[in-house]
């Protein structure tokens, strides 16, 4: 009997031991996590982030999701020994990528937030720039999407901030296999209005008047630049508009451009070309902006001149690009910039741009 009870109570205290030692385990790598994600910026570094999906990556693929979202685990890779474990909700975005893509973008929400910049940049909900199909064609688009908002960023501080991702995508009904593609996460609105120190406006029926000249006329050229026709004012179809804090003065407010996939230099197969704009390719530019006087527009243009090696240098040490995806980009700018080299050539743009802007 004794030899019983002496048994049942060696069961009873390595059952207790056991238990202690795996919620001490839990809540140290719980423990951790809070610890890394406390420190952790999103948009606080500029190198590749790796990233693990864990998701019913079938469902989300075949786009008949039961809900409007559903549970994603997002790991983020902070080097060989160190990661973070994030739940999170996912749910698709994009009108036009999710009919034209076999995977569409995502919004990812996070049941507790990340942090952007610094503990006051709080990110509960980001958009997520994803492959639009399998094949290495669709990851080159996703990278050359991904330097269109650089060179923006080379040119304003008033743009959206981009953090490049190495995605790796695992079915839990282990029905798919996995893969890895490129990605990256855009600047949250809340954040960037945060750092120009405004709100956003979301009233449509705006004119490019509403806008700050400068700002406006340096997104009409460079959407002109980058062969970009995806994008007005007044619908607010690609540009986020942001009211300064403290001015109030009629045309003080803040255009920030973004999805730029059906752009020149990205130059998917699955674009289609608006009728009214007479385009015959991807690469045709079209200028879209306000008029100006031709030495308002000189001065701009002699702008970008300046910021030419710049966004170049971006280019050209990017890493993730090949040298032929990097060549047939420069190429399409040059025939830019050659414009502005040469006098005539400038003249004619010049030209162009007046006869061609909008008359408000």
């Amino acid at each position: 009997m004794k030899r019983i009870v002496l048994y049942l109570f060696f069961l009873i205290t390595l059952s207790v031991y056991t238990s202690s030692g795996q919620n001490d385990s839990i809540d140290k790598k719980l423990s951790k996590t809070d610890s890394l994600r406390s420190n952790f910026t999103l948009f606080g570094c500029a190198e590749l982030l790796n990233v693990t999906v864990r998701m019913d990556l079938t469902s989300y693929i075949r786009k008949n999701l039961k809900e409007s979202s559903q549970d994603a685990q997002l790991t983020i890779h902070l080097s060989d020994s160190d990661s973070m474990n994030l739940n999170t909700r996912v749910k698709y975005r994009g009108k036009f990528r999710f009919d034209n893509c076999g995977f569409p973008p995502m919004e990812v929400s996070f049941k507790k937030h990340l942090h952007a910049y610094s503990d006051t940049d709080k990110i509960k909900k980001i958009k997520l720039v994803t492959h639009c199909d399998a094949g290495n064609a669709s990851d080159e688009y996703v990278l050359r999407e991904y330097l269109v908002y650089k060179l923006f960023n080379t040119l304003s501080d008033t743009s959206y901030r981009v953090r490049l991702l190495r995605i790796t995508y695992i079915d839990t009904e282990l029905r798919k296999k996995t893969m890895t593609h490129y990605g990256f996460f855009i600047e949250p609105n809340n954040i960037l209005a945060n750092r120009l120190k405004a709100n956003e406006v979301k009233i449509k029926n705006l004119t490019q008047r509403y806008i700050k000249p400068d700002v406006m006329d340096r997104i009409s050229i460079f959407n002109y630049m980058v062969a970009n026709w995806d994008w007005n004012i007044p619908n607010l179809q690609n540009v986020t508009v942001f009211k300064p804090y403290y001015i109030a003065s009629p045309g003080s407010g803040i255009a920030v451009p973004y999805d730029f996939d059906l752009s020149g230099i990205v130059n998917p197969d699955y674009a289609v070309l608006p009728e009214e704009y007479g385009l015959k390719n991807s690469r045709d530019r079209i200028f879209l902006g306000i008029c100006r006087s031709k030495l308002d527009f000189l001065h701009d243009l002699q702008f970008f001149a300046r910021k030419k090696k710049e966004m170049y240098d971006n280019i050209n040490t990017f890493p993730y690009l090949n040298q032929k995806a990097k060549k047939d980009i420069t190429n399409h700018l040059d025939s830019f910039f050659m414009q502005l080299e040469k006098e005539r050539s400038l003249e004619y743009l010049l030209d162009y741009f007046s006869d061609s802007c909008k008359q408000l």
